[in-house]
């Protein structure tokens, strides 16, 4: 995609500190570290989002995702990891290539990943299980 900043960089036409490649992802540094180690692991072809990925290339990411946090956690020793990926503007994507974020995590580091937990009852958590299971 011509004005990808990541299918840009996944070509060597923009700079980039990487620090994994296979066939089918790329793994760089983020340049909007939010911890030192901040990676970011993108797949190679452009798909814009998880509703893109077949299964190949899901296990191919995440296989990279899990090579990357293992190595970002020996070599800085964090309190913890996130991994997060968004999907969609509503989610906070805000580029639109299919991207992880390894962070690694220290207590009082100023990021926060929280939501409302709405507890629904029982009979709504079966009502929505049935629509998921009949998406299958």
């Amino acid at each position: 995609m011509t004005n990808c900043a990541f299918c840009k960089i996944i070509a060597g036409q923009i700079p980039s500190t990487r620090i994994y490649e296979d066939e089918q992802t790329l793994a760089f540094m983020d340049i909007g570290q939010v911890n030192p180690g901040h990676v970011l692991v993108a797949v190679k072809p452009h798909v814009e989002n998880v509703f893109g990925l077949d299964d190949t290339l899901a296990g191919a990411v995440f296989r990279a995702t899990v090579r990357v946090a293992r190595a970002v956690h020996a070599a800085f020793a964090p309190q913890g990891m996130s991994i997060y990926q968004a999907n969609g503007p509503a989610a906070g994507q805000t580029v639109f290539h299919l991207h992880i974020h390894v962070v690694p995590r220290w207590d009082a580091d100023g990021m926060n990943l929280t939501w409302p937990v709405k507890n629904p009852p029982r009979e709504k958590l079966e009502e929505y299980a049935v629509k998921i299971r009949a998406a299958l």
